[in-house]
């Protein structure tokens, strides 16, 4: 019992420290800079919807505003199959630079990117979800990694509007953490996976993705990286959300998107593969640990419970996860408590590692994820 709490302690530990740390001191002994320069190459944002008329108006105008040559940017729009009028939207903007393809049958965000870059006539590929606002230089800082012949894709930042309260101000510290690991990533080589919601890349890079994939915006740039291109950061970029207002709404997010890194090893097994994928220990450990480690906690508690009649360490143990459960549960209903840093990034781990369970156990029973 002893063996198994301490393996299970190492596993979580390196997973949630141990490797941003390992990452970070990486990045500082083995720096590889970014040769950035000023270009203004022919791109194509890439945007699918699906029952998006709500924003897709917007959207598509914050596009056609960026701070870039507008002869060199145009837009490729797929709506599939929308039961509203997201098309007729798109139409009403009416500019020569953007192109709709409209699908009359829902077949999936991976058949409609695959369209789109067929139609695609940019050097660089600019993908883009329908929520969020780009900034408008976004584009001129990506593009500007992209001089670097190294480097193949290059994500952007995502940040929340008015994150200060609630559960929004637990996702907006996960984000936090997780950017700080992205950027270390990227200044020791590449990252895992970039934003959705704000990325670029070189077109001839692409690697049409196979039917029902999940997570784009990790496959896509892992591609990119099994290609012997750099992967990286580019926090001078931003798209603005609106980060998740209760847990619920968070679960049904990320529950299926930690189970499409499941999904991804089923599609693309050379990702665990270290001869295929140069990254294949950063998949690992930023990837598929995190969705090991709430059962290693689980397992964790019931040694704990075994040793505990003889060891007063173990009761200690005990005591202190009964009172980060009392502390989680208790953060909704006195703000206050709710508002410190230390809360929230509790609060945001706790909820992390049971979305993480939820979706190991959605993708055994299902093996199949929604198309959107």
């Amino acid at each position: 019992m002893s063996i198994i709490f301490w393996g299970c302690a190492a596993l979580v530990a390196f997973t949630y420290a141990g490797y941003p740390v390992w990452v970070r001191a990486w990045a500082a002994l083995r720096p590889q800079p970014v040769a950035r320069a000023d270009i203004t190459p022919t791109v194509t944002a890439i945007l699918c919807v699906h029952d998006g008329e709500a924003q897709v108006g917007a959207k598509l105008n914050n596009l056609l505003a960026l701070a870039y040559p507008e002869a060199l940017l145009d837009v490729v729009v797929v709506c599939d199959g929308c039961s509203d009028r997201s098309a007729e939207v798109c139409r009403a903007v009416r500019s020569s630079r953007v192109r709709v393809l409209e699908f009359a049958h829902r077949r999936g965000k991976a058949a409609c990117l695959n369209d789109a870059v067929s139609a695609a006539t940019g050097d660089i590929l600019l993908m883009v979800d329908v929520r969020q606002r780009v900034e408008e230089k976004s584009l001129g800082a990506l593009v500007a990694c992209l001089a670097d012949p190294a480097v193949g894709a290059v994500g952007g930042e995502l940040r929340f509007e008015h994150p200060e309260t609630g559960f929004a101000a637990s996702v907006d510290a996960y984000w936090r953490y997780e950017k700080a690991i992205r950027q270390a990533e990227s200044r020791s080589g590449s990252v895992v996976g970039v934003s959705g919601a704000l990325y670029a890349m070189r077109r001839k890079l692409f690697v049409p993705l196979p039917a029902g994939t999940v997570l784009d915006d990790v496959l896509v740039p892992m591609q990119v990286v099994r290609a012997h291109r750099r992967v990286v950061f580019e926090p001078g970029a931003r798209a603005w959300d609106h980060a998740s207002a209760s847990a619920g709404d968070e679960r049904v997010r990320k529950v299926r998107t930690l189970a499409g890194n499941l999904q991804l090893v089923q599609l693309a097994p050379w990702l665990v593969n270290p001869l295929h994928n140069p990254i294949w220990f950063r998949f690992l450990c930023h990837k598929l640990l995190r969705l090991v480690a709430p059962w290693a906690m689980v397992l964790m508690v019931l040694a704990a419970l075994v040793l505990a009649a003889d060891h007063r360490f173990y009761r200690a143990c005990l005591a202190a996860a009964g009172l980060v459960v009392l502390v989680v549960a208790a953060a909704p209903a006195l703000p206050r408590l709710a508002a410190f840093w230390p809360v929230r990034m509790l609060v945001a781990f706790v909820h992390m590692n049971l979305y993480s369970a939820q979706a190991t156990v959605a993708f055994v029973r299902r093996r199949t994820l929604h198309l959107w």
